[in-house]
C-alpha cells in the first residue's frame, strides 16, 4: 500500500471516535448548511415576486429531489462500497466503482434533462402547480433540468469524497457553489430583471462551479480512488452492485419527491397558493435544521463503512451511539430556538397573514418531531453504509413514503388543512418507533473484532 493509503487506514481505524466523527462531520455539516442557505435564499428572493412564485419554488423542489435521488443513489452506493474496499485495503476496486458511478450519473442526468425539457408543462402540473404557479415553475425548472447531468455528477463526487474521509474537499466544492448562488440570485432576479428564471440560472451556474471544483480534486490526485475510462471496462456489471447499495437513497429521495408533489397538490386544494407557499417555506426551514443532523450523520457513514469493512465491529457500535447522542443535543438546541421564533421565521420569507398563520403551526409540529430524527437517520445510514441493502431500503422508505403518504391522505381527508400541516410530524414519530428496535437488535448481535493484522 502507498503511504497515503496506510495513513488513511490508520486514521479511520485508530483515531478516537469523537475526534473522527467531528473531524469528518463538521465539513459535511457546513456543506449541508450552506447548500440549504442558498436553497432558502432562492425562497427568500423569489418570495418578493408573490405567493405564486414562492409556491413555484416548492413545486420545483420536488423535481430537484428526483435529480438528487439518482445522484445520491449512485454516490451513496459507490461511496459505501468504496469505503468498505478501502477498509479491506483494495484501492483498485475502489477506483473501478468510482468511475462507474460518475459515468452512470452523466448518462441518467442527460436522460432526465432531455425528457424533462420536452415534457416540462405536464411534469410541473404533476408536481403540484396550480394555473397561477405554472408559469413561474416552468421558468425556474428549465435551468434546473439543463443542469441535471452536472448536478448528479456533483452529488456522486461529493459522496465519494465523503466516504473516503476527504470531507474538507467536499465542503470546499459545495460552499463555493452555494456562495455564488446567494450572490447570483439578487443580481439575476432583480438586477438583470430575469424574475424567477434568474433564480434557476443562478442555481445551475453554482452547480457547474461545484462540479468543476470537485472534479479537480480527483484530477489532481488528492483522492485514493481514481477516475478513468479503463476502469469502466473492467467491471461494467459493478453498476448493479452500486444501484443495489444506493437503492435506499433513491427510495428515500424519490419518495420525498412524490410526497412533495402530493403535499403541494393537497395543500393547494384545501388552502390555495398561500398553503403551497407556507408548506414550501416550512419544508425549507425544517430541512435546514435537519441538515445539521444529516451533516453529522454523513460524518458517521464513512467511519461505519470503513470499520465494518476492516472488521472493527466495536468501533461501529461506538460511532453509532456517539453520533445519535450528539445529534439529539444539537438538534434539541435548534428546536428550542425555532419554537420560540416560529412565526418570525415564516414572516422572514413571506409577509402574508395567511402564509404566516398556516406555516407557523406546521413549523412548530415539525420542530417537535425533530427529537425523533437522530436514531432514525443513524439507523438508515448505518444499514446502507455496511451493505445491508434490504433493511436500509425499508427504513429509507418509512419517513417519506410508507408512513407519510397514507397519513397525509387520511388526515387531509378528515381534517383538511390541519392534516397537511401535521402529517409529516406524525410520520416522523412512527418512523422512530419502528427504526429503534431494529437497529438496537442488529448492534447487539455484531461479532467481536476480527481485523486484518499486518497489512496496513
Amino acid at each position: 500500500m502507498k503511504k497515503q493509503d496506510i495513513d488513511q487506514y490508520k486514521k479511520m481505524t485508530t483515531w478516537p471516535i469523537p475526534k473522527l466523527v467531528i473531524t469528518l462531520g463538521i465539513p459535511t455539516t457546513i456543506s449541508m448548511l450552506v447548500t440549504n442557505i442558498y436553497n432558502m435564499a432562492d425562497t427568500y428572493f423569489v418570495s418578493e415576486l408573490g405567493n405564486s412564485a414562492s409556491g413555484a419554488v416548492g413545486v420545483v423542489f420536488g423535481l430537484m429531489a428526483i435529480i438528487q435521488a439518482f445522484g445520491f443513489m449512485f454516490g451513496h452506493g459507490a461511496g459505501s462500497i468504496i469505503a468498505r474496499k478501502l477498509g479491506q485495503q483494495d484501492v483498485h476496486s475502489a477506483s473501478v466503482f468510482a468511475s462507474l458511478s460518475i459515468t452512470a450519473c452523466f448518462c441518467v442526468g442527460m436522460l432526465i434533462g432531455v425528457l424533462g425539457l420536452i415534457f416540462i408543462e405536464p411534469i410541473m402540473r404533476l408536481m403540484g402547480s396550480t394555473e397561477t404557479i405554472l408559469p413561474y415553475a416552468k421558468g425556474y425548472g428549465i435551468y434546473i433540468l439543463i443542469a441535471s447531468p452536472v448536478t448528479m455528477m456533483s452529488f456522486a463526487l461529493n459522496n465519494i469524497l465523503r466516504y473516503e474521509g476527504k470531507a474538507f474537499f467536499f465542503m470546499i466544492g459545495l460552499t463555493i457553489g452555494g456562495v455564488l448562488n446567494i450572490i447570483g440570485d439578487p443580481i439575476l432576479i432583480f438586477g438583470l430583471d430575469m424574475g424567477i428564471a434568474g433564480a434557476g440560472l443562478s442555481t445551475a451556474i453554482s452547480q457547474l462551479v461545484s462540479f468543476l471544483i470537485l472534479l479537480s480534486v480527483f484530477l489532481r490526485g488528492k483522492t485514493l480512488s481514481k477516475l478513468h475510462v479503463k476502469f469502466i471496462k473492467e467491471n461494467p456489471q459493478g453498476i448493479f452492485t452500486i444501484v443495489a447499495t444506493g437503492l435506499p437513497s433513491l427510495c428515500r429521495q424519490g419518495l420525498s419527491s412524490i410526497a412533495t408533489m402530493l403535499l403541494n397538490n393537497l395543500a393547494g386544494s384545501v388552502g390555495g397558493d398561500a398553503a403551497v407557499a407556507a408548506m414550501s417555506i416550512v419544508n425549507k426551514i425544517t430541512f435546514f435544521i435537519f441538515a445539521v443532523g444529516l451533516g453529522i450523520g454523513q460524518g458517521f457513514q464513512p467511519v461505519a463503512s470503513f470499520n465494518y469493512g476492516a472488521k472493527f465491529y466495536s468501533r461501529v457500535k461506538k460511532v453509532f451511539f456517539f453520533t445519535f447522542t450528539i445529534g439529539e443535543v444539537i438538534l434539541g438546541a435548534f428546536v428550542v430556538v425555532g419554537l420560540i421564533f416560529s412565526n418570525h421565521l415564516i414572516e422572514l420569507f413571506r409577509d402574508d397573514r395567511m402564509v404566516i398563520e398556516i406555516g407557523t403551526l406546521s413549523l412548530k409540529l415539525q420542530l417537535l418531531s425533530l427529537f425523533f430524527h437522530p436514531i432514525t437517520i443513524c439507523s438508515n445510514m448505518l444499514f446502507q453504509s455496511i451493505g445491508e441493502n434490504k433493511m436500509a431500503t425499508f427504513l429509507s422508505m418509512l419517513r417519506s413514503g410508507i408512513l407519510f403518504i397514507p397519513i397525509l391522505l387520511l388526515l387531509t381527508h378528515f381534517f383538511g388543512l390541519f392534516g397537511v400541516q401535521s402529517a409529516q410530524a406524525i410520520a416522523d414519530v412512527f418512523a422512530f418507533f419502528i427504526s429503534a428496535p431494529l437497529v438496537l437488535n442488529f448492534l447487539r448481535n455484531l461479532p467481536v473484532d476480527q481485523p486484518k493484522i499486518g497489512k496496513a
